[in-house]
């Protein structure tokens, strides 16, 4: 039977899109679209103005040709008379691509003068003129071409009448559109070459600006595969140096992690060789008959329960590691953790017949619940182990409002001062003190972590040591800091 493939691939691949990108168009887009706003509207009200002093010179040429009117006759009877030559127009002709038509008549449309196949004004004069005078702009056709033509309503009076005169000039558009397309292509081409200018900059900018970016990322993908050497960035900008700090913090945390790992691993392959190694020598020995089968048995289960001991109290050293990696735990009861794990060890003190005495205080500690009850349960068991049988044994916890202390005093031999100065390391303990020597140094490295302190003291009295003394001081949370124990207590409570 065939079997299927154990990863699959995802499909889609997410697509990163460049920083350089997305700042450009971000700049040029916009830039783009203004300039493109700005030059059609440079353009309309260009060709606005254009049309009006185009619009201007047709008004002048109406009104010179209402300077060769004559009327006689008043009101209806009244007849006009107009003597205007052609010539009259040459003077406002722009050039000969255009030309001028004109019509002179009456308000009844009546043809006075000028060319009679002009279309007659049948408009009316705007409610808000451009000029004081009566007068009218509009677009239309004659022979097959398009035409501004401007009218203008004009009283003749003379000492034989008076009348109304409707004055019609019209011009051929060829002008207006060639100095209009002459005026976009000018304005497209400022436009053009501003948008080019605006684009260098912000490319050149742009460019300049994402520069540490790319040599960080080179750096990055230079080094060596395990370098975790802190990065070297000193001419990064300030909005980029937050992100190379947090880097390089997290590279030192690598560091730290890889450090805790290959020491393990080297702590953990040297000690458990020993109690194997024991373990291998016995199992020869029962099997050859050295020692008797429940000698031999009971050996063997010693040396397998201390390699037991071993192992848990290696993991719970890489625990404590795993845990300080973790967010910031929730703030638990030292108090109720401590007696609880004294009530554990009972029959261990019983067993001893020590006269045990403890005293707690509410004490809230922000730390996850199993780094304090392996704490206390690893400063009880020592304690507990080197306290000589019907000794007394006291444990107490108070809290000064700023730090928890916890203090556990025995009337053992104490250490002596070769010890305590490798007393918190790992497997340091030796023959002075039995076991594994791991207890100790998780009690330390949980402190650590609990950003407290730990000591060991001999108890001095009468110039010989009555005793060791292991107080260990933790900080409490800010928030229950600022209030008494039993407010921290009442807090804690569901």
């Amino acid at each position: 039977m065939s079997q299927g493939p154990t990863q699959t691939q995802p499909q889609h691949v997410a697509r990163h899109h460049s920083l350089r990108r997305r700042l450009l168009l971000g700049i040029l887009l916009p830039v783009a679209l203004f300039i493109g706003f700005n030059t059609w509207s440079l353009y309309r009200q260009t060709l606005a103005s254009l049309n009006t002093a185009y619009d201007r010179t047709l008004l002048a040429s109406a009104k010179s040709i209402s300077e060769q009117l004559d009327v006689k006759g008043f009101d209806d009877a009244a007849q006009l008379r107009a003597i205007v030559p052609y010539s009259a127009l040459e003077a406002f002709e722009a050039d000969n691509q255009s030309q001028m038509f004109y019509r002179v008549s009456t308000l009844s449309g009546e043809m006075v003068s000028g060319f009679e196949d002009l279309p007659v004004w049948r408009g009316s004069i705007p409610d808000k003129p451009p000029y004081a005078a009566l007068v009218d702009f509009y677009d239309d056709q004659f022979r097959d071409r398009d035409v501004r033509v401007a009218v203008l309503l004009q009283p003749v009076a003379s000492s034989q009448g008076r009348a109304m005169a409707v004055i019609q000039v019209a011009e051929t558009l060829e002008v207006r559109e060639t100095l209009a397309l002459q005026i976009l292509w000018n304005t497209l081409l400022r436009q053009a070459l501003l948008i080019a200018v605006i684009a260098f900059t912000v490319v050149l900018v742009v460019q300049r600006a994402t520069r540490p970016v790319r040599q960080l990322s080179q750096q990055l993908q230079a080094r060596r595969e395990g370098d975790l050497s802190p990065i070297a960035a000193p001419t990064a900008p300030r909005e980029l140096q937050p992100l190379v700090d947090a880097t390089n913090e997290v590279m030192q945390r690598l560091r730290h992690l890889l450090r805790h790992q290959k020491r393990f691993v080297r702590d953990a392959s040297h000690q458990l060789r020993t109690p194997l190694a024991v373990l291998k020598t016995q199992v020869q020995s029962a099997l050859r008959g050295d020692v008797e089968p429940h000698q031999a048995l009971h050996e063997i289960s010693d040396t397998v329960d201390r390699a037991t001991q071993l192992a848990n109290q290696m993991l719970a050293l890489a625990k404590v590691e795993q845990l300080r990696q973790q967010s910031a735990p929730p703030a638990t009861r030292f108090d109720d953790i401590l007696r609880a794990v004294a009530l554990e060890i009972s029959p261990l003190i019983a067993q001893r017949d020590l006269d045990f005495g403890i005293h707690t205080e509410p004490a809230l500690v922000q730390s996850h619940e199993w780094m304090l009850r392996e704490l206390s349960r690893n400063l009880l068991h020592n304690a507990v182990r080197h306290a000589p049988p019907g000794s007394e044994l006291t444990v107490d916890l108070r809290s000064d409002g700023r730090h928890v202390a916890l203090t556990i005093s025995d009337h053992g031999p104490g250490i002596d001062d070769e010890l305590a100065a490798r007393l918190f390391q790992p497997f340091s303990a030796g023959d002075v003190r039995t076991g594994s020597g791991l207890g100790l140094a998780i009690c330390r490295e949980i402190v650590q972590a609990l950003e407290g302190s730990i000591t060991l003291t001999n108890r001095i009295a009468g110039h010989r040591v009555a005793g060791l003394d292991a107080v260990v001081r933790l900080p409490l949370p800010s928030a229950a800091a600022d209030g008494p124990p039993e407010a921290q207590a009442a807090q804690s409570r569901p």
